[in-house]
């Protein structure tokens, strides 16, 4: 089969976009975006703006190749099997969660609270552990997950520390919640509290319930690039002045733990 690519469209290394892997991966990417939410051919299309037949039988190759799946009558959509065999090598391969975990159970059990690790991803801030307080409600994004880094602590807490933050006007800032900050104006100022303060403190912008507290934590390549960071999730009535000071220093302290370990 002859792949086409999109006329005129080329990636940063000068490489021309091949069309059928980028719809691939564009099917693959809204598929994982709407969790166990199935989609419909209808939506996909709608979203993609393709036509149903290449939709349609894009769909069907990655059916057969067990990346998608569907229901009996093939009107419904979702990830498939494959697909986390694909997340979970990624996970297994990165060598900054072997040190991270143990750490996130250390600051768990010591806050008697819910712990994350997140790493930015464009604008996003993609969630790959979690250390869940025992006997409570999910209070935490799964493993995997993927949110709006202007919306989250974790998010926040690594762009204050870049000097123009891609998410800053790259596209509208999504609202989640009532207390979703949307102002590209009010955001930056947002991060300039946090820069200053050196961690960052979100209540209810993604989960109306949940207050979180977020370090960043730099990346260990040479460029010493802060892509990843670290957040502990409380109740938002619960999450008093005194105790998001507490839980600022025991994240400061995990993250020099963490990159110790890494060295």
């Amino acid at each position: 089969m002859t792949e086409t690519t999109a006329p005129g469209r080329a990636a940063a290394n000068g490489v021309r976009e091949v069309k059928s892997a980028a719809r691939t991966i564009e099917v693959l990417e809204l598929l994982a975006e709407r969790g166990t939410a199935p989609v419909t051919i209808r939506d996909l299309c709608e979203r993609m703006g393709a036509p149903r037949s290449s939709v349609y039988a894009l769909l069907r190759t990655l059916v057969d190749a067990g990346w998608v799946r569907t229901d009996p009558l093939n009107t419904e959509y979702s990830i498939g099997i494959r697909a986390l065999l694909a997340g979970t090598t990624y996970l297994d391969a990165d060598a900054t969660l072997a040190v991270v975990r143990p750490v996130l159970a250390e600051v768990g059990q010591d806050l008697n609270a819910t712990v994350n690790f997140g790493r930015l991803d464009g604008s996003d801030v993609v969630y790959l552990a979690t250390w869940e307080a025992p006997g409570r409600e999910r209070s935490a994004p799964r493993v995997g997950r993927r949110l709006p880094a202007h919306a989250t602590a974790i998010g926040q807490a690594v762009l204050s520390t870049l000097p123009d933050p891609a998410a800053l006007g790259a596209r509208p800032l999504e609202r989640l919640t009532a207390e979703t900050v949307t102002d590209p104006a009010e955001l930056r100022r947002i991060l300039q509290v946090t820069r200053e303060r050196g961690y960052a403190r979100e209540d209810g912008q993604n989960n109306p319930e949940i207050a979180c507290v977020a370090v960043p934590m730099p990346d260990t390549t040479p460029a010493e690039r802060p892509l990843d960071g670290l957040s502990v999730s409380f109740r938002a009535a619960s999450l008093t002045a005194a105790r998001e000071r507490e839980a600022a220093l025991v994240l400061r302290e995990a993250a020099r733990r963490i990159l110790d370990g890494l060295r």
